[in-house]
């Protein structure tokens, strides 16, 4: 089921142990990228990285432009008014379909994965350390802590 929410997309999918629901939508890097400016991250964590598992392609908003105009690197709008006119850049990275609830390892995780990841670090300026990779809570893979 996807859901269209202010031009980002949502989509839902069932936990096979819990039954409820997982809601998560495109990753928004500029947000990410908003927040370092702001917080000086020295890694980060993602997670829900599984609820990808079965895409083809995934989607990655980049940057936002407002009236043709490409904002610079983390630049978020000042009002509501220029928040609504706000159009994101996507690119469109490819999706690894196949589960990664098993991975254990940096190395386990499937080579879309493994891209998708490192993508994210390049984009944002910041490492991934830890990856969730299911719904439990010692479903994670150490990626490492280092610094870009």
């Amino acid at each position: 089921m996807r859901v269209y929410c202010v031009g980002v997309c949502l989509f839902l999918k069932h936990l096979c142990r819990t039954g409820r629901k997982r809601r998560c939508g495109w990753l928004d890097l500029v947000v990410a990228q908003y927040g370092h400016l702001l917080n000086n991250y020295s890694s980060l964590n993602m997670t829900k990285l599984d609820v990808l598992d079965d895409l083809e392609e995934i989607r990655v908003g980049v940057s936002y432009s407002i009236n043709g105009q490409t904002l610079p690197y983390g630049a978020m709008p000042s009002t509501l008014e220029e928040l609504a006119l706000v159009q994101v850049q996507y690119e469109t990275l490819p999706g690894w379909q196949t589960s990664i609830a098993k991975c254990k390892t940096w190395e386990d995780l499937p080579e879309n994965a493994q891209k998708y990841v490192e993508f994210v670090e390049k984009i944002v300026g910041v490492p991934v350390s830890w990856i969730g990779v299911g719904p439990a809570r010692d479903a994670m893979v150490a990626k490492g802590f280092k610094t870009l």
